[in-house]
């Protein structure tokens, strides 16, 4: 373990973390880029079916942090997590690279959720860990950097990867991601001498012995005992007030999985929309699984101006930027979202052959809603938990994207829309709902500082 700086600065391994974030982010979204013409052009998948495998791979992605902040927290340390889980995610790659079937896809893509969603709520945890009182003022902004980061290995790569594609074939597609993966473990393992490394406790953070002891023992609670306080006659009373931080956080976030039913749409049902759009635009002709490069630029070109314009000039006029108001704010922007391609869809099913840039809309409003909700909410979520409990509740974060991705998977499998429009219309008035019951729920939430650092 470094001595951690005290000097204010950004700490200098920061660059090895952004470094690998960069690489890895590029590998992943190259990948996914194409998975979804993959399947449905290469494999002849029905799209429902497409959808469904595209979205029970994301829930894979974000159900399996809660087992990797279990093996961090517990036995190898977030270091070690990321490292040795990076290998199976080469893994994952060589496999689709190698095997162009349906049995290689499956394949395939187990070994890059293992890989990737085990590291998940590793990285942003480790990137916090290199904080302390002397700097902590920086990590918003380290943040920014950090979503900044996998924005910018996002886009090349969801441009590049589709032109390969169709250029080589999938085994070139899906090869120059696993590439890119092994320069990211290998630009991660090159930091190893600088890390603030927070050693694993060894015994976790007994989050779910806890809520189970609570639950089984409910007849032994006094009259006024809080529900999880009468764990108290086993555990500590500082690890069970831990945990019951960690639960009020996470009744706030669990509306957030309606969000994400939604935003993870924009690689599979948006393609697909894009599919059947002419798109000739501004002397090109695109692909449609290279659309959704703009969502990193339009990211990097919203992240900085929502920082140091618009939320300063919302402060300005004397309305408080809170993190839980921006992410309100976010979902009702991607419901608007949602109707928007609802209504281009409708035209498309009319017989009309309406052009990409319409597209063009709903993509803007969709990203200033991921910018208000998953930059905010990672931020948020590091500076709310307590310090043994970090990975925890990143894991937590990241299961109501898994959630959200389930409910989407089951929807298309159950294929019960008789068109495109109607299945948009019900995520949007679904994400109206859910922004409702979550401007609810952060209402009754009260802030805490725990930014986990030693003073």
């Amino acid at each position: 373990m470094v001595t951690e700086t005290r000097n204010g600065k950004m700490p200098k391994q920061i660059n090895y973390i952004v470094g690998n974030e960069a690489a890895e982010r590029f590998s992943f979204y190259g990948m996914r880029s194409i998975l979804v013409i993959f399947m449905t052009q290469y494999l002849f998948l029905k799209e429902h079916q497409a959808k469904e495998v595209f979205h029970l791979f994301a829930f894979a992605n974000y159900f399996i942090p809660v087992f990797g902040a279990i093996i961090a927290d517990r036995y190898w340390g977030r270091y070690k997590t990321i490292l040795y889980l990076s290998l199976f995610y080469c893994v994952g790659h060589a496999i689709l690279a190698l095997f162009d079937s349906e049995y290689g896809l499956y394949a395939g893509l187990f070994f890059i959720a293992v890989g990737s969603g085990g590291i998940k709520p590793c990285v942003s945890a480790l990137v916090g860990d290199q904080f302390d009182r002397s700097n902590e003022h920086l990590l918003d902004k380290v943040y920014s950097i950090f979503y900044f980061s996998i924005n910018f290995g996002s886009f090349f790569s969801t441009l590049l990867i589709p032109w390969t594609l169709k250029a080589y074939g999938p085994g070139v597609a899906f090869g120059i991601p696993g590439i890119l993966m092994g320069v990211a473990t290998l630009i991660f393992w090159l930091g190893r001498k600088d890390y603030v490394v927070v050693s694993p406790s060894g015994e976790g953070s007994q989050f779910l012995a806890v809520i189970w002891y609570a639950l089984t023992n409910q007849k032994n609670r006094r009259p006024g005992q809080r529900f999880l306080e009468v764990a108290e006659q086993k555990f500590s009373k500082e690890k069970v007030q831990g945990i019951q931080a960690v639960l009020s956080i996470f009744a706030v976030f669990a509306a957030t999985t309606g969000f994400w039913a939604l935003y993870d749409q924009h690689g599979a049902s948006w393609v697909l929309q894009a599919e059947k759009m002419d798109r000739f635009f501004l002397g090109f002709q695109l692909e449609s699984s290279m659309i959704p490069a703009v969502n990193p630029i339009l990211v990097m070109t919203l992240l900085p101006l929502f920082s140091f314009v618009l939320y300063p000039w919302i402060e300005k006029i004397g309305i408080k930027t809170t993190p839980l108001r921006k992410m309100g704010v976010g979902m009702v922007l991607i419901a608007i979202s949602f109707f928007w391609v609802g209504i281009l869809q409708s035209r498309i099913d009319l017989g009309e052959k309406i052009n990409i840039g319409w597209q063009l809309g709903p993509w803007v409003i969709l990203t200033a809603a991921e910018v208000m909700v998953s930059v905010t909410g990672l931020s948020f979520a590091y500076t709310q938990a307590p310090k043994e409990m970090k990975s925890t509740i990143m894991s937590l974060w990241l299961m109501t994207t898994a959630f959200g991705n389930l409910l989407t998977a089951v929807v298309s499998s159950l294929n019960p829309f008789e068109s495109g429009a109607k299945e948009f219309y019900f995520y949007a008035v679904l994400m109206l709902i859910v922004a409702f019951i979550f401007a609810f729920m952060a209402s009754r939430y009260r802030e805490h500082d725990s930014v986990g650092v030693e003073s």
